[in-house]
């Protein structure tokens, strides 16, 4: 019987567990199992935790989208589980490090429900986001379907694609966002955030996750828009993130810097689990 948490940052819904040195890691057909919304427990990700014995504010996290394929990045997943590792006693009232494929995520609790995550210093280096380029840009011409589309692309953690649009509640998320998470030129696909600015420290931003679709928020999708709107000196270096069901807020201060993304987490209920 699998024990779990169910909690989520604006409708961006994870399920955490708690592993041990006999559960260190889900098969894809585990994962793809638990977060199935009809046959699940349902989830946009899932974190696997694993205490580190030696130091007790230090994790290692393992992430699975819900179509059963691993990420090395979850921001909002991120916050969501340093509040449940601080309220169930597995924390201090310190930083807590959450390690990744990708890196180390430091998070701070603010208050009783905001969490700050830092999510690392930006990649633009093509071979390293991974994405089929020559040369690092700022921006790039992608082929859609036959005609251009300009993006932005980077790292920040997993690979990302930030599109700037007029009026994101019109954008063409469903019809383009599954094709240019699988586009070639993405190796290992990508995420991809339709971003409309209102001001310079103000967007609107829906994303379509590898792995999971759109979601109501994404919090390494909303870093990576503020990422591409502050090279392409559109933003501030402050920015609140207007998604679907609430606001992020990314701190971001140029190249070489780590990105600082903060917001809210909720416990929704705790259960158990029987995997076939």
């Amino acid at each position: 019987m699998l024990r779990f948490t169910k909690m989520h940052s604006l409708g961006n819904d994870f399920v955490i567990i708690v592993g041990d040195d006999m559960q260190t890691s889900l098969t894809q057909a585990e994962a793809k199992s638990i977060a199935n919304r009809n046959w699940g427990v349902g989830c946009d990700q899932i974190l696997l935790v694993i205490p580190n014995c030696a130091e007790k504010n230090i994790f290692e996290v393992r992430i699975y989208n819900n179509d059963g394929s691993e990420s090395a990045q979850c921001g909002n997943g991120a916050r969501c589980v340093a509040k449940f590792l601080l309220d169930r006693g597995l924390a201090d009232g310190g930083d807590i490090i959450l390690r990744t494929h990708a890196d180390d995520m430091r998070c701070k609790i603010k208050d009783e429900y905001t969490v700050t995550v830092s999510l690392g210093v930006p990649n633009f280096e093509p071979s390293e986001i991974p994405f089929v380029a020559d040369t690092a840009q700022k921006i790039y011409e992608l082929d859609v379907n036959g005609e251009p589309l300009m993006a932005s692309v980077l790292s920040i953690g997993n690979p990302h694609a930030v599109i700037v649009v007029p009026d994101v509640e019109s954008a063409p998320v469903d019809e383009l966002g599954g094709t240019i998470e699988n586009h070639p030129r993405f190796p290992q696909r990508a995420n991809v955030g339709f971003m409309q600015i209102d001001s310079s420290n103000s967007i609107r931003l829906r994303v379509h996750e590898r792995g999971a679709g759109e979601t109501s928020a994404c919090g390494s999708g909303a870093s990576a828009a503020v990422i591409a709107g502050r090279r392409l000196g559109l933003l501030d270096s402050s920015v609140t993130v207007n998604l679907e069901a609430g606001q992020l807020f990314v701190e971001w201060h140029g190249e070489d810097t780590p990105v600082l993304l903060t917001g809210p987490t909720t416990y929704v209920f705790d259960g158990r689990l029987l995997l076939d």
